[in-house]
């Protein structure tokens, strides 16, 4: 008789600690190098979850970015991502040339949020003055496959230029293509982000480099709406003394659509209710408004982004 008792008990105990282990939410943040806009912004989102969210457990994981983010989510192995629009909506379509052999249908959106800014910067002594002065130079154009590196290629074969146009190409995250510019390893390096990007502050402040401009026509001739004409404004960045004309594509938040309703419906409300929050994190940060949460998306929302957006009255 004791020992049913105690075999129930411990049946009970295990039971208990089973069902307290299930009611855990897992929320895995996939974000992008370190020293972009990306990881300080999920390292936040991660803290306020943490806190907002009941039973949580938050995590941020450092990735190569765009695609490799939406291919994680499409496999359910994060819950939410970063990602440039034209990249989602290549993965949403099936763009293999973008690196998608098929579409990624299992995505869902949750927010647009702040512009990336196509940012082109070259050693002041490379003679780099516009577009067509990248030919024969030593270029970093970002990981493989990632947002930037996407944008890269639209944006060169905008210009009528190509890889095959340079003497060398490598395929960095920002850290590391600034530290080969440093060096002196490649002339320039274009990176994809928001304003005021931590590695490119660390690379005009340690050395002098000029701003390549990417004029509107170039931008228009990307042929994606996904891409807009956009400025650097004049002192972003240390000796930076001019606005810089460029392209300007949406980041945007992704989800996976197997992911509860109430879960992104707080990951969502938890991303708008602490806007300074996230603004203090990273002055990219500050351009988020939820008015524009819904603009451009190019794949439907999650069912938990729009019971929020519904409350605020966003979508009627």
């Amino acid at each position: 008789m004791k020992l049913l008792a105690r075999n129930f008990a411990f049946g009970a105990l295990f039971l208990a600690v089973a069902t307290a282990a299930s009611a855990t939410t897992f929320i895995n943040i996939l974000t992008g190098g370190t020293s972009g806009v990306y990881y300080p912004l999920g390292v936040t989102l991660s803290q306020i979850y943490g806190e907002i969210i009941a039973d949580s457990k938050v995590q941020v994981q450092s990735t190569k970015a765009s695609a490799e983010n939406l291919n994680l989510l499409q496999a359910g192995r994060g819950e939410l991502g970063f990602s440039l629009a034209d990249a989602v909506s290549d993965a949403w379509k099936g763009n293999a040339d973008a690196g998608f052999s098929k579409p990624l249908d299992k995505l869902r959106g949750v927010a647009s949020i702040y512009p990336n800014y196509i940012q082109i910067v070259a050693l002041a002594d490379a003679d780099i003055k516009t577009l067509a002065d990248l030919k024969g130079k030593r270029i970093s154009v970002g990981a493989p496959r990632s947002g930037t590196e996407i944008n890269a290629r639209a944006i060169l074969k905008a210009a009528g230029l190509s890889y095959s146009d340079f003497a060398k190409v490598e395929y960095l995250p920002f850290g590391e293509s600034v530290e080969l510019m440093k060096n002196r390893q490649i002339d320039v390096t274009l990176q994809s982000a928001g304003l005021g990007v931590a590695a490119l502050r660390d690379l005009s402040a340690s050395v002098k480099v000029n701003f390549v401009a990417i004029p509107a026509e170039v931008v228009a001739k990307v042929g994606d709406a996904a891409y807009r004409a956009g400025t650097i404004p004049a002192n972003t960045y240390d000796g930076q003394s001019a606005a810089v004309a460029t392209a300007a594509i949406n980041n945007l938040l992704v989800t996976n659509a197997k992911v509860p309703t109430e879960e992104v419906y707080q990951m969502t409300k938890g991303l708008y209710e602490n806007l300074p929050r996230l603004g203090s994190a990273h002055s990219a940060a500050r351009q988020i408004k939820l008015e524009d949460a819904t603009a451009g998306l190019p794949l439907p929302l999650h069912p938990g982004a729009e019971k929020y957006y519904r409350e605020r009255g966003l979508i009627k």
